[in-house]
């Protein structure tokens, strides 16, 4: 039995959702379908969900979303004159605005794309069509409920023998629409997978799988045919973005793979995401680059540092107090460094050296802007001589500066801290050292 996710590019129109029931009824066992919402037609098109995003806007400084659920309506009468003729959707479009000018919530309005897309699928397949509010729990501070969750789609989907049921959103306790972070409707896939107990989580999108790395920066990088669960989460928080990273959690602990397809490309096999221990033997050393551009570094420097026992503890405690999350701490006998997302010091930088002065007496202490993070990851780096060597070689030979080096207990990556506007030239670096030998791994939308 297979579950399978559709992506809002192949929601985009009438067409693209006939595609994908011609997949869906190719295939007995697809059984269970989740879709996101419409995405973009074409570059200068919005997608569904953004404009939801407006007609909350609306509501909340109007009282009503005229002018932005007009767009919505022409875009879903349009999706259904090309897919189900017979289906008048009108009236249900106008319950949908109804009820978001009613409840004025945010989560909800935002939701209404993805109930929308499943509907029309639904009625284009012949299949039911399941809601996953209150089958999907949340608590009351929006936080997933996932073996509540699990029992409770179990227990709705048993004996239906087929289904199209809408991402990205769940309830809580009280009945209150709640949203998953964007890209979400992959972690509703998951969760029906892992309910079901399929043999396969098909997430259906338009590339055909997961590249080794981003090809904005890359020239036609590899696609890789396997990586593992872990892989894909170290990939995927540092900006490879082909699945979102919180998808892999339910699926994971009943061992059952996702395999990334095209819905332009139907019959390419796309890329497989495994346990360790179903991954082929012939997996390459290095799986994937990505990175991410906007960090900054506080660097801080005391003598006797090792010896002041909570001095990090310390360094946390102020960045918690202005509700700031670090990404790594690399540090020294004398020295410990933050490496911190620019978005998250904005407008508190000063504040934020004047209080870890104050708490920690610190020698010196300054900062480093312009900063990128690049991870070489792969399951076969620690086993392997010289990956380090050849990595650091690479970028060395290309001028690079390091600026900061950080290697997990795993050895399942590299991360190092490069200059902005060093970053496309390290990638590249990195990766033509390694391809003549690897097919690196990762992948973006």
């Amino acid at each position: 039995m297979k579950v399978c996710k559709f992506g809002g590019t192949s929601m985009a129109n009438g067409k693209t959702i006939s595609l994908v029931a011609d997949i869906l009824n190719a295939d007995r066992e697809r059984r269970f379908t989740v879709v996101s919402a419409p995405g973009k037609r074409d570059k200068a098109d919005i997608k569904v969900t953004d404009v939801l995003y407006e007609c909350y806007n609306e509501i909340e400084s109007r009282g009503v979303c005229d002018r932005a659920f007009e767009i919505i309506t022409k875009r879903f009468c349009n999706i259904a004159d090309e897919l189900t003729p017979d289906f008048d959707i009108k009236a249900t479009l106008s319950e949908v605005k109804a009820e978001m000018e009613k409840r004025r919530s945010r989560e909800y309005c935002a939701s209404r794309g993805e109930y929308l897309s499943a509907l029309l699928l639904a009625k284009r397949l012949g299949a039911e069509f399941i809601d996953t509010a209150g089958l999907i729990h949340f608590d009351d501070n929006g936080i997933l409920l996932l073996e509540q969750s699990i029992e409770s789609l179990r227990e709705r989907l048993d004996g239906v023998e087929k289904a199209v049921l809408p991402g990205f959103y769940g309830s809580d306790g009280d009945g209150n629409v709640r949203t998953f972070t964007r890209g979400g409707s992959d972690i509703s896939g998951a969760i029906v997978a892992r309910a079901v107990n399929a043999d396969v989580y098909e997430n259906w999108t338009d590339v055909n799988g997961f590249l080794s790395a981003d090809p904005r920066v890359v020239d036609n990088p590899q696609i890789i045919d396997y990586l593992s669960y872990r892989e894909l989460r170290e990939l995927a928080y540092m900006g490879a973005e082909v699945l979102h990273p919180e998808s892999i959690f339910p699926v994971r602990s009943a061992g059952i793979p996702i395999n990334i397809k095209n819905t332009f490309n139907p019959s390419y096999k796309g890329t497989m995401i495994v346990a360790n221990n179903k991954l082929p033997r012939e997996h390459k050393v290095i799986t994937g680059i990505a990175g991410r551009k906007g960090f900054t570094i506080i660097n801080i420097e005391k003598d006797m540092m090792n010896s002041e026992i909570g001095f990090g503890r310390k360094v946390l405690e102020v960045l918690e107090e202005e509700g700031i999350s670090f990404e790594h701490v690399p540090s020294g006998i004398d020295t410990l460094s933050v490496v911190i997302r620019d978005e998250y010091l904005n407008g508190k930088m000063q504040k934020v050296l004047a209080k870890l002065q104050e708490t920690v007496n610190g020698d010196n202490i300054d900062i480093h802007s312009g900063l990128s993070l690049i991870a070489t990851v792969g399951h076969n780096m620690a086993s392997r001589h010289g990956t380090a060597a050849t990595l650091f070689e690479a970028l060395a030979s290309s001028h690079i500066n390091v600026r900061m080096i950080d290697q997990g207990s795993s050895e399942l990556n590299i991360i190092v801290g490069v200059d902005t506007f060093d970053y496309e030239k390290a990638i590249n670096a990195i990766y033509h050292a390694f391809c003549h030998e690897s097919a690196p791994v990762a992948s973006y939308r």
